[in-house]
């Protein structure tokens, strides 16, 4: 599969005359709970020529294709969004930037983005994003029914990165169980999101799950007290200026 998402991505960068500055995965393979029959949700950043940007007309800055009957998902968001977007702390801009599974990468352009990512990093943008997910998953989970297990991991993720970027006092990484690994919960608690992590592996998406009552309850205290510390959080502040240089540096 992965030489032929090379092969595409190659064919995508003669399409449109761009260059891929970064191709990775995303979703379930890159947070680390995949199904067998999980998608290829493969995120783009990408850059044009230098006249491309040179003009008063807006231009379409964003791919979104599909291949393979659908299986493999290939999205991507040209530099000059990108940045606007790592401005606001878009966590799943953050997110891709972190992913260990790279298909395509500029080694210098990944290094610095990530530099500037932590010195544009916003608490408050990336908690409200989760929060919100967490919230947004969960309420299509009927504890006294069967609901898709991928569905609890969701919200489970979401809301254990709440947890992280109020403890840590940082971005979350994108690997699931390097958040689970790096924060204090219960064993009794931790052993059973192991032992679904495992269960996921096997069973395809539209696999029906039921109960982990303990875990719902732990979603909605996580939530409860994301909730209540996002209001003693600071505005973000970061400097614009850092990323007009870094674009300009990109472009010349």
């Amino acid at each position: 599969m992965k030489q032929k998402i090379e092969t595409y991505l190659k064919s995508i960068e003669e399409k449109y005359e761009i260059e891929i500055l970064l191709a990775c995965e995303t979703g379930s393979r890159a947070w680390g709970f995949p199904s067998p029959d999980s998608d290829y949700d493969i995120r783009l950043i990408y850059r044009h020529k230098k006249d491309w940007y040179l003009s008063l007309q807006e231009k379409k800055d964003t791919i979104e294709l599909m291949f393979e009957d659908n299986e493999i998902d290939i999205s991507g968001w040209d530099l000059r969004k990108s940045l606007r977007l790592l401005w606001k702390s878009n966590p799943p801009l953050l997110e891709r930037i972190q992913s260990h599974i790279i298909y395509k990468s500029d080694e210098s352009f990944l290094a610095e983005i990530n530099v500037l990512a932590q010195s544009t990093y916003s608490r408050i943008a990336t908690l409200h994003h989760y929060l919100s997910l967490s919230r947004n998953c969960l309420a299509e989970i009927d504890r006294n029914n069967a609901y898709k297990l991928k569905k609890l991991f969701y919200a489970l993720r979401a809301a254990i990165a709440c947890k992280w970027i109020l403890e840590k006092q940082e971005m979350s990484p994108i690997s699931f169980l390097k958040m689970l690994d790096g924060l204090e919960f219960d064993n009794g608690i931790k052993e059973r999101i192991y032992f679904l992590i495992e269960l996921k592996s096997h069973q395809n998406e539209s696999y029906l799950h039921s109960g982990e009552l303990e875990l719902i309850i732990l979603i909605e205290n996580l939530l409860e007290n994301a909730k209540l510390e996002s209001k003693t959080l600071p505005p973000g502040s970061a400097d614009f200026k850092l990323l007009d240089d870094f674009f300009l540096h990109l472009i010349a």
